[in-house]
């Protein structure tokens, strides 16, 4: 059987920028940042007190508040961007089969907020006053099954957790099980709320994070000599999948076509890169191989781009490495520099990044590059600074993960 086409109908997202897919977009092409002083909880303790926070997030503009109760803010976010997702994509779920529609939402680390807080409870007064929601509110999996139970669905529904690659994987799974036939609508993304004080103390331990707490705005510098660390960051980013005939038959709004997907490990290290982003390489080669797409035809790469020093070495050697002396040309950004890391939702909220720069013909900026590091070649365009009016026919989303995730996907115009 020949692979049946995936196309992107529908489009949804919090962020600490904007709470709409097109808003976002104009905010990031704008050069603002969504990096400010955190406000949830007190970090007078902590050496890092900024990061990508939603100050003014309601869910019950989504949900009602009964519902949203069982929730952890990640889920909420989830079924706050799905809702965008769906009503952008104009379905009507009860003109389709529900066992062909399915959920795929990826989390790097799900309820946290949930565990805090009934972890205090059980030290404070016992394990009598611990929630009977816990379990329900904190598992990885409570996005994408709140997101089926809501709307009635009854497809293939699961969670995917890996690390920073997370949304990329949850996307490129979903892809699949549209493009073999087994489902026609899946809605995809990521989410995340792990800007906690267990969330941001276990990073700042790890020393990940910028302490620029001076000018949190121009924190994060992806691909930039003065960085000094990532931003932690909260969201969700949530797209609907479905097949082309699918989609055609029904009059949709059609965005982009996803035409290929891949995935990786380094077999390396826990937490770094391989050195020379032989694995980072190796993935971007087999998404073009999967899409059937010359190299010679990318226009733009969004970049896993955080900002830490081994990763933007690592992924800038390894663009070399696919594009050879293409890669002087094609253009690369990180969108992290706005918005921070949002963990497993990043890869989703910079996929719709892409197939917004598709349909606009204008790439996002780096914000912040301003003293490009020699080690990841001056010679390469990253889009500093100012968004670059130009036409783009076909994208490439990177994502890369704790435990050596690598990830890859290819989106182009229909």
């Amino acid at each position: 059987m020949s692979r049946r086409r995936v196309v992107i109908t529908g489009l949804g997202c919090v962020t600490a920028l904007a709470e709409s897919a097109d808003e976002l977009f104009t905010a990031l092409c704008a050069g603002k940042s969504g990096v400010s002083t955190i406000e949830s909880f007190d970090t007078s303790a902590f050496p890092v007190k900024f990061g990508g926070e939603i100050k003014s997030f309601d869910v019950t503009n989504y949900v009602d508040q009964r519902e949203s109760k069982r929730m952890d803010r990640f889920a909420q976010f989830a079924i706050a961007a799905a809702s965008q997702a769906i009503n952008d994509s104009g379905l009507d779920f009860a003109k389709e089969d529900p066992y062909r529609v399915g959920v795929i939402v990826a989390t790097g680390i799900g309820g946290i907020k949930e565990l805090e807080e009934q972890h205090i409870k059980l030290l404070d007064k016992g394990p009598k006053k611990v929630s009977p929601f816990c379990i329900p509110r904190l598992m990885a999996n409570a996005a994408s099954g709140d997101i089926a139970i809501h709307y009635g669905l009854r497809g293939p529904n699961f969670c995917v957790s890996s690390a920073c690659a997370s949304a990329n994987h949850a996307i490129g799974e979903a892809f699949c099980n549209i493009a073999s036939g087994r489902s026609d609508v899946m809605i995809t993304g990521g989410t995340e709320a792990a800007l906690t004080p267990l969330g941001l103390a276990s990073f700042c331990a790890a020393r990940s994070l910028s302490t620029r707490n001076d000018d949190p705005a121009a924190a994060s510098r992806p691909f930039d000599k003065d960085r000094d660390g990532f931003v932690l960051a909260e969201g969700a980013g949530l797209l609907i999948l479905e097949e082309y005939e699918h989609a055609k038959k029904r009059g949709a709004n059609i965005y982009a076509e996803l035409l290929g997907y891949s995935a990786t490990d380094d077999g390396y290290h826990i937490t770094a890169p391989l050195p020379d982003g032989a694995g980072a390489a190796k993935t971007m080669e087999l998404a073009l191989m999967d899409a059937g797409v010359e190299k010679e035809k990318v226009d733009y790469i969004n970049a896993h781009g955080t900002a830490t020093e081994l990763n933007d070495i690592a992924e800038s050697a390894a663009i070399k490495s696919v594009f050879d002396k293409r890669a002087y040309k094609v253009r690369v950004s990180s969108t992290k520099s706005g918005l921070g890391h949002l963990l497993g939702a990043s890869a989703a909220v910079e996929l719709i990044v892409c197939v917004k720069t598709l349909n606009e013909s204008l790439i996002p900026p780096t914000i912040n590059l301003e003293n490009q590091d020699e080690r990841c070649d001056p010679k390469m365009d990253f889009v500093p600074l100012k968004a670059r009016e130009t036409t783009v026919n076909i994208a490439m989303s990177n994502s890369f993960g704790f435990g050596g995730h690598n990830s890859c996907l290819v989106v182009g115009k229909v």
